[in-house]
């Protein structure tokens, strides 16, 4: 699949199925390989001499000065290489070139380079260079997976792509202690569709012995009593010393008054990158945020790099949860799990990624007798007479455990005990990852809950692992709620199973069945990555119940199925339709009809004269659908705006009239629009418009536009006045899609 947001063609990124896209720049000559990682072919740039080779994208593309592009390439060679990007006057006239770091070191294995920079005054457009110094002639580079475009940031990251990836420079970092910063570009092999990763890496030096620490420069704002997550890839040095981050807040003062450190406990010996994790809730003074790194007991000229720095409000690992991160994951320690009776001690697992259902690590309860044990989570905040669900993932690390019981123990506001509930009994056979949940209703009065977990081991020294952990609100599994004000249905799916594919139908009072449309085109086998779907279908029919039809088929292709109830669209104003766009339904529109079209259906004949024979002779094809011209009205400035901007994609539009207007919903292409006025009197703002349509089939691959996550909170990170916002989109829906100028 290409890189979303390449500039670059399919053929130029993946060198498939030819080097098209790629010439030689100097001293080069250029070949197809084989054995890419993003489809089988790649880029072979073989040095006609010893010296500097270059290789450059053929074509060149748009860019805007002052704006920051990103380039990467996935590379493997026998010397170390860089990546550019090459800037153009619009009279094709080199401006600069901005290079990135050379590697640190040689391999011939695929590896990620990367450079950014804003485009020079002048520049108008860009080329990717590739580069590599060889010793001697024949010698041949690999290239693949390149990249340009705008900077890939993650989703919800409060941190600037700036201090987010150090590809532009480090400014967004200060030593604290001890400490120089600097850039490199190791060698890391990231997976081929990590296109977060890039080559260069934030690098902190203990300038002596001891302790050695930074701290990102950036202060976004936070909001008191919401937990937020950080996190970074580490690469820690490989002589023994301790590697941390930590996640501080700070007052509106600029005081810091909190701060929460998560230590990453590496395999030995070191040498990759590994995310490490920390969260913690903003406390009620907190005003901004930042993030520090560090090594502690370090050696002189120790180097710790950081890669792809983000931090975001933290995650639900369960839709609804109750249960805070760092008690949920144990990413950085065991949260605020105690032992409530029984001799089982409580850890985090070691090394990083040694153990874990979700994340790097998970919690090690440890039982030095073949004894019952009782573990209880920090309490937190439920509503009485609801009913409630507690999930756990558990995993016999060591020795053997008969059985693990689920429960859920009751508080009242004054922290009376209530009880507990009686909670589910589960075996542990086997060592796998098993998935224990457990439903009870929380008793009146009850204001807080804590998770308890009984597991008996039936050996000493038995060990079992927990992760994942969740408390929630039990709600139906699927809802749904028809908008006729806006003319969709939404469709709630909740508690999917992850690594599952998921179909959805709408079906009719008739029985029959069409699938709906999600942000990949229609729903079919799609695969599940989130626990909760929220649909909005905007191709439900107006005046007829539906419901919905859910199909999900796990990893082993065993099918469960589940039904929605029924609802209905309606349409208050027989003389209204709606026009929609189904893959931008940010544009749909309701318009006055004037008249309904007088249908044709064309059919291609060839009539054939035959001598001395009265009937001429016809061969004809398949009659066509229906053509006919619509003539609506519009009846403000901004329905008339709206109709123009509707139209101006030639996109198939889906009309839907009133039911009992005897039209059927169709999709239609709009052939040459005719916009007129209606009355002789300038100022009036109604217009007659007249749209031919043409019968098309339901689009099948056209997925649903949509923000991709993104929120005002991207935004505010990265454009510090609306002024900067204007001069990068043109409309607000090229800001809601991201789509820059």
């Amino acid at each position: 699949m290409p890189i979303p947001g390449n500039l670059l063609s399919a053929t130029t990124e993946s060198v498939d199925p030819n080097t098209s896209g790629w010439a030689a720049k100097l001293n080069a000559t250029l070949l197809k390989g084989t054995g890419g990682r993003n489809g089988d072919g790649c880029l072979v740039v073989r040095s006609v001499a010893a010296g500097e080779v270059q290789a450059r994208t053929v074509s060149s593309y748009p860019v805007t000065a002052g704006t920051v592009y990103y380039a990467f390439a996935d590379t493997s060679g026998s010397v170390p290489e860089r990546i550019g990007i090459r800037w153009l006057s619009a009279a094709g006239t080199e401006v600069a070139i901005s290079w990135s770091l050379t590697t640190l070191a040689a391999s011939s294995g695929w590896h990620r380079v990367s450079v950014a920079a804003a485009a020079p005054v002048g520049a108008t457009q860009a080329q990717v260079l590739l580069s590599s110094t060889p010793a001697a002639g024949a010698v041949s580079h690999f290239w693949e997976n390149v990249y340009l475009g705008q900077p890939i940031r993650t989703t919800g990251n409060l941190l600037p792509f700036t201090t987010e990836s150090t590809e532009v420079d480090a400014s967004g970092w200060a030593a604290v202690v001890n400490a120089t910063i600097s850039r490199q570009v190791p060698v890391v092999n990231w997976a081929v569709t990590n296109y977060l990763a890039g080559g260069h890496t934030l690098a902190m030096t203990a300038v002596a012995a001891g302790n050695a620490s930074i701290l990102a420069v950036d202060r976004p704002t936070v909001t008191p009593g919401q937990e937020y997550l950080a996190y970074a890839y580490l690469q820690p040095p490989t002589v023994a010393s301790t590697a941390w981050i930590e996640l501080r807040y700070y007052d509106a003062n600029g005081n810091q008054i909190q701060a929460t450190r998560s230590v990453l406990a590496p395999p030995t010996p070191a040498t990759g990158m590994y995310r490490q994790r920390v969260s913690a809730t903003a406390p009620a003074n907190a005003a901004t945020c930042s993030l520090a790194a560090g090594l502690d007991g370090a050696s002189a000229g120790q180097v710790l790099r950081l890669e792809t720095v983000a931090i975001l409000a933290a995650p639900e690992l369960q839709s609804g949860s109750v249960l805070p991160y760092a008690d949920a994951s144990f990413e950085q320690g065991v949260g605020g799990w105690t032992v409530a009776s029984g001799v089982a001690t409580l850890a985090r697992t070691s090394p990083w990624g040694a153990s874990g259902f979700s994340g790097s690590y998970a919690l090690a309860v440890t039982s030095s007798t073949a004894t019952q044990s009782v573990i209880r989570s920090a309490k937190v905040p439920v509503t009485e007479a609801l009913n409630w669900r507690a999930l756990i993932y558990a995993h016999p690390a060591a020795g053997t455990w008969s059985t693990v019981t689920v429960r859920v123990r009751w508080y009242s506001a004054a922290d009376a005990d209530l009880g507990a509930s009686t909670g589910t009994t589960c075996l542990v056979p086997g060592s796998s990852w098993y998935a224990m949940q457990s439903d009870q209703e929380a008793p009146a009065g009850a204001t807080q809950a804590a998770i308890e977990i009984v597991p008996a081991a039936s050996s000493a020294g038995a060990v079992l692992h927990l992760d994942s952990i969740a408390l929630w609100e039990v709600l139906p599994l699927t809802t749904v709620a028809a908008d006729s004000s806006r003319g969709y249905v939404t469709l709630t799916l909740r508690e999917l199973p992850l690594d599952s594919t998921l179909t959805v139908y709408r079906a009719g009072s008739d029985g029959a069945r069409t699938l709906v449309r999600g942000t990949a085109g229609l729903i079919d086998g799609q695969a599940v990555i989130s626990d909760l779907l929220v649909l909005e279908d905007h191709e439900a029919p107006l005046g007829r119940p539906v419901s919905y039809r859910i199909e999900i088929r796990d990893a082993d292709g065993d099918l469960s199925t589940r039904g929605s109830d029924t609802v209905s669209l309606a349409l208050d104003d027989i003389n209204l339709a709606w026009l929609k766009d189904p893959g931008n339904p940010q544009r749909n529109l309701r318009v006055m009809v004037e008249k309904a079209p007088d249908w044709q259906r064309p059919i291609e004949q060839a009539t054939h004269v035959v001598r001395k024979r009265r009937n001429k002779v016809i061969f004809s094809g398949r009659r066509q659908g229906l053509e006919g011209d619509l003539s609506v009205w519009t009846r403000s400035d901004e329905e008339r705006e709206s109709l123009h901007l509707l139209l101006d994609s030639g996109n198939v539009l889906l009309w839907q009239a009133a039911p009992g207007m005897g039209v059927d919903d169709m999709y239609v292409a709009v052939g040459q629009a005719a916009e007129g006025r209606t009355s002789p009197l300038a100022q009036d703002e109604w217009r007659a418009w007249t749209l031919p349509l043409v019968q098309q089939d339901m689009p099948t691959t056209t997925g649903v536009n949509g923000a991709a996550g993104r929120t005002w909170r991207d935004v505010l990170t990265e454009f510090a006045t609306v002024a900067d916002v204007l001069d990068v989109y043109d409309t607000t829906e090229d800001l809601l899609l991201d789509r820059r100028g």
